[in-house]
This record gives C-alpha cells, structure tokens and sequence, in this order.
C-alpha cells in the first residue's frame, strides 16, 4: 500500500465497504463507484473527509472526487479492495439516460488516455510533414509515427472488446477474441469479399451477410453491442456447463455463437443505429451551429460536474477513426480556459490564504484541461465566478463554431488539443485560431469574475498605525520571534508520533501533538479563527502576527459528526489567548475507537527562519509550546 493507505481504508468504509461495490474506474480527478446500494454510503462523511474534494452521484456512478493525484489513491484503494471479479449491474438504475452515460463512461473512460496521445501523435506528424515537405512525409519514420498514431484507431474494437467486456460483466479477454475477429486482416482491406464475390459473396452456412466497405476496423457500436450479447451468453453458459469443462467450454460457445450473430445481424444494425444518432447530432449542429456552440460551451462544466459529457465522446471518437473531422466538440475547447482566468481573479482577489494556496494547483490544472480541482475547490463555492466562465464559454462556443473550428484527430486536453485541430496536410490555421479563443477566454474569464465579485470569507485584520505602515512600503516588521501558546493540558510529543500519517510525515507543517488531559481548548494567541470544520474536530486560527495555526481534535473524530463536540466561537471570530474555543468528550471518543491525539500545527512553516518545539513534557494551557524565529 502507499502513502494514501489511510485515506483509501476511509472511503471503502463509508461508500459501504468491500462488499457494496461492484466495480471502480477512475478519471482524471475522480474515483468513480458503481455501488449494489448507494444509500449505504456515507456521502456527507465523505464530503468532510481530508482528501476528498467532494461526492456526485450521476449516470449511476458514485463519483468521489479527489483530484490530480487520484491515480495514486486509486492504486491503495484497490489494495484494499482486492480483486473484484467482474459484476454485472444489479439491475438498470436510474433513467434511460443516466444508464447510457454510465455505460459508455465505463466504456471509454480507460482508453480516451491512449485515445489523446494517439491523436496528439498524429498531429505532431502533420506538422513535422509540413515543415519539412516531401522527404520527411515519404519516410520511414513518417510511417513510423503514422503507425503509432493510426495502429490504435485502426483496432480500437479491440481495446472496446476489453473495457465493453469487462462493464457488462464479462471476460475481457474474450471481448477480446470476438473484436479481433471483426478486425481479421481480410474483413478490414476487402480480400476476402472480393474472394468470394463470384460465388455469391459471404455466407455463414449459408446464410449471407456483408462487411462494410472500410470494414469494422475503427468502428464502435458493434462491438460494444456484441459484448453486451456475449457477456449475457457467457452467464448463462456457466449456469448449465459443467464446471470440470467450464474453463474451455463456456468461451468456445460463446465465441462460435456471438461471433456469427455479429457479423449476420449485429454489426449491421448497430452500423445503422450509429449512423442515425451522429447525423440526429449533426442535424442538431447544423441547424445552427452558433446556437450549438453556446449551448455547448456554457453548459459544459455543468456537464462534466456531473459526468453527462460523456454522452458525446463515442460519437467523437467514431467521426475520428472514419477520418472525418467533426466539431461536436469545438464549443467546449475554450471552457477550461474561462474557468482557469476566473481561478486567477478569486486567487488574486482573496484575503484567504488558505484559499489562495489551493488556486495555484486548480490554475494549473486547468491550463491542461482538468478543471474539477477549479469548479469544486474554488469557482463554484464561490458561484459568481463560476457563473462568469461558463458565460465565457457559451460566448466563446458560439465564436468557435462560427470560425468553423474542428478536431482532425484526438487531442488531449486544455493547450494539448490543438494537435488535435491541424489537418492531415499540416495546416495550423485552426490550432492557431483555437489559442487566440484560449487567450481570450483566460483574459475574460479573470475580467468577469473579477467583476462580479464574491464573498470573501476571510477575516480582515486590523493592523496598528506601525504595521499598516510597514506593509505599505514592503518591510517587515523586525520581531525576533513569536510564540504559540498551549492550548490543552496534556502530555506533548513529538509530531513523529502522531498516528496519522498526514501529521507525523510533516506534510502540513512542523508542530507537535498533546494528548489531552482533560477536553478543552482554548485560543493559543491573540487572533482570528479562520475556519471552524462544521463537524467541530479542528480548528484553524490566525494570530494577529501571522502564524497560521490547525488545532486538530482527535483523529479520524471528523467520523463522529459533531457528536462529543461543542463550539465556544464561531468562524472570523477574534479571540484573546486563553479564550475557550471548543470542549470534547474524551471518554466519547475512545468509546468510539478513536484517538484522542491533538495535532497542532504552523500550517505556514515555510514563512519561518525556525520553529522551536517544545514537546516530551507535561504541559498547561498558557505554557510555550512553539517559538517561531521569524527573519529580520
């Protein structure tokens, strides 16, 4: 397990633990759940759980958002789950649509990585073709790069044969076998039509059918229809084959009927539905293509909050692997620009360092396209400043659409799906186009949010007449040192033994941790309290010198909701040193299985030359535990 063991054992816990989930996925910010009941799950727990962002539930999922670093959590929270056989949904939940989003989320989600790079792949080829002509585009190493741009495109019912396979409850590896042979060599360059074409064409004893033109290379809803077919088929082999047989018998029937049922029937009708739903979208598009595009560009942050864009990606990704551009897209490209400038304005504009600090990481993010750390972090608490990037994004939609912007092949996200918009002959007017859109959706984004406003939840501190003046000409106030005064009684240890590997690691700050003789916390300074947690088990204070200060009761006591907890103060409240901040139930709390340690740490280390920690002794409240050297 890694360094997110303890945050991993917590969310399998509250979504209901192992045997309440059927599957997990992940995107680039979110664990997404697929839960046998949904209401066993601790969503308000969840919310309030250090580490998690926040909780959706949509398309059927149970999304828990985390953030950029979700790959790793994903990785301790299968440990902890361990191997989960593949698990067909418990019955359809939720609309028609919902049930659809969640399918094809399921489907495409693992893929659209290799998706992106093997489009951004293509467009690098474009471009070196371009720039150095003829003798580079007949090379092998053009080839080369064409083969790792194209090879996946070309197979892509192989890789949908897997994940198709693997959501509908099936073996993947025999989603596998049946793709592979709609992909066979003579189905995909037309060999074997024209072989038999003098003798009546294909037939399967007897029974004619016909290939497509291109063949199913590149192609996506047969195969997904074939392995929900074949999934069902397997499940119901296995009932009836015995289980001394069961390992060969149960994919050989399954392959000799599923794979002649798609090629007689499936494939074709799922060749049609294809082609009937991406011309109802393009029919949607060009009735009015501006419309479209606003409609798209200020609703797609809505969209993606609640996974629902994923109802346009597989007719993206069909356009594409046919090698045709489309645009259905191109109204949301500039989005994650807006939201990104809206990002900026709240971080500039904030008195809240807290706040401040986690805008820098969303701004990042957003420049590459991942915006969740931005709307749920910082934009949509704050509403206004959301609001204005997805009026941005509608304007900038429509703008897009009407400059007739469109995707050649897959790209990634944020400034790396402008490979995505150069055409196959290397033509960048479109990715050019595309950026100068970005630039105006950052440059907008900041504008109108910072017009807008919001309300800043940061408390105002008074400065003296001196301080006012110090930081008005940029100088630092020449104090030597500053100190942080205990505010329990109890025994202090060093915060290498705080069990909680958030706390002893260091990664919050320096400090240190008392165990409690008696429940009750008083104000360790003159200050300001910054944030009190709703459920009562930390506090986070400001002293009038600036030392930012977490006071965490307990651990893992965010569990009890506020129960053995009483608020003596209230958030932005001024207090004095030694005023009483918030009583505990100590006995409470080791009933509940609980530890009773009290972290406390200078969440602003860094802004010190030093911190003296004064720990292994008994202490009072009142006594000097931290001496911050502050530099001249």
């Amino acid at each position: 397990m890694g360094k997110y063991e303890e945050l991993a054992i917590n969310i399998v816990r509250e979504v209901g633990g192992k045997e309440n989930v059927n599957s997990l996925t992940n995107c680039i910010t979110r664990l997404r759940f697929k839960l046998k009941d949904e209401g066993k799950a601790n969503t308000e727990v969840l919310k309030n759980m250090d580490g998690v962002v926040t909780v959706m539930q949509a398309g059927g999922q149970y999304q828990v958002v985390i953030g950029n670093h979700v790959p790793d959590v994903r990785k301790d929270v299968d440990a902890v789950l361990g191997v989960l056989e593949p698990v067909a949904d418990d019955g359809p939940k939720g609309n028609l649509f919902d049930r659809f989003v969640d399918m094809i989320s399921g489907i495409f989600q693992p893929i659209l990585a290799p998706l992106s790079a093997a489009g951004m792949l293509k467009g690098v080829n474009a471009v070196l073709a371009f720039a150095l002509g003829a003798s580079f585009s007949g090379s092998s190493t053009y080839a080369v790069i064409n083969a790792m741009g194209d090879g996946l495109f070309l197979f892509l019912p192989i890789f949908i044969g897997y994940t198709a396979m693997k959501k509908f409850g099936g073996s993947p590896f025999l989603g596998m076998m049946i793709a592979s042979s709609l992909v066979y060599t003579g189905f995909i360059d037309g060999s074997a039509t024209a072989a038999f074409a003098e003798s009546g064409g294909l037939n399967f004893f007897g029974i004619p059918f016909s290939i497509p033109a291109a063949g199913y290379g590149s192609t996506v809803m047969p195969i997904i229809a074939a392995a929900a077919f074949s999934a069902f088929l397997e499940k119901q082999l296995r009932k009836i084959i015995p289980d001394v047989v069961k390992l060969f018998l149960v994919p050989f029937f399954t392959a000799l009927i599923a794979i002649p049922l798609t090629f007689l029937v499936i494939g074709p009708i799922m060749n049609v539905v294809a082609d009937g739903l991406g011309n109802g979208l393009l029919a949607i598009q060009d009735f009015n293509p501006i419309i479209f595009g606003a409609i798209v560009g200020f609703s797609w942050q809505i969209l993606v909050m609640f996974g629902m864009h994923w109802a346009l990606i597989p007719f993206v990704i069909i356009s594409l692997s046919q090698g045709q551009p489309t645009s259905l897209l191109t109204g949301s490209g500039s989005v994650s620009f807006a939201q990104t400038g809206a990002v900026l304005a709240v971080m500039l504009k904030t008195k809240n360092m807290k706040l401040k600090e986690l805008s820098i990481p969303a701004f990042i993010s957003g420049i590459f396209g991942v915006t969740e750390p931005a709307i749920y972090g910082i934009t949509l608490p704050k509403k206004k400043p959301f609001w204005a990037s997805c009026i941005v994004g509608g304007v900038l939609g429509a703008v897009a659409m009407g400059l007739g912007i469109q995707a050649y092949q897959m790209g990634g996200l944020g400034i790396f799906r402008y490979t995505g918009q150069i055409s196959p002959d290397g033509d960048m007017k479109l990715a050019i186009y595309s950026m100068i859109l970005d630039a105006i959706a950052l440059a907008a984004g900041f504008g109108l949010a910072w017009v807008l406003g919001f309300k800043d939840d940061e408390p105002t501190v008074q400065l003296s007449k001196e301080d006012a003046k110090l930081a008005a000409t940029g100088q630092k106030k020449k104090l030597a040192k500053d100190e942080v005064f205990s505010p329990l009684e109890g025994k202090a240890l060093p915060l290498s033994e705080a069990r909680d590997a958030a706390f002893s690691e260091g990664i919050m700050g320096k400090g240190l941790v008392i165990e409690p003789a008696n429940g009750e916390v008083v104000a360790p300074f003159d200050g300001t309290v910054m944030t009190l947690f709703p459920t009562m088990h930390a506090i986070g204070l400001i002293s009038d010198t600036g030392i930012e200060l977490l006071i965490h009761i307990g651990i893992d006591t965010v569990q009890l909701e506020g129960e053995g907890f009483q608020a003596f103060v209230e958030q932005n409240a001024k207090v004095k040193k030694g005023d009483k901040l918030v009583s505990f139930d100590i006995a409470a709390i080791e009933q509940a299985g609980y530890s009773t340690q009290v972290p406390i740490i200078v969440t602003n280390t860094p802004d010190y030359a030093d911190l003296i920690i004064q720990a292994d002794r008994s202490v009072k409240q009142g006594d000097v535990l931290i001496t911050a050297v502050i530099s001249n």
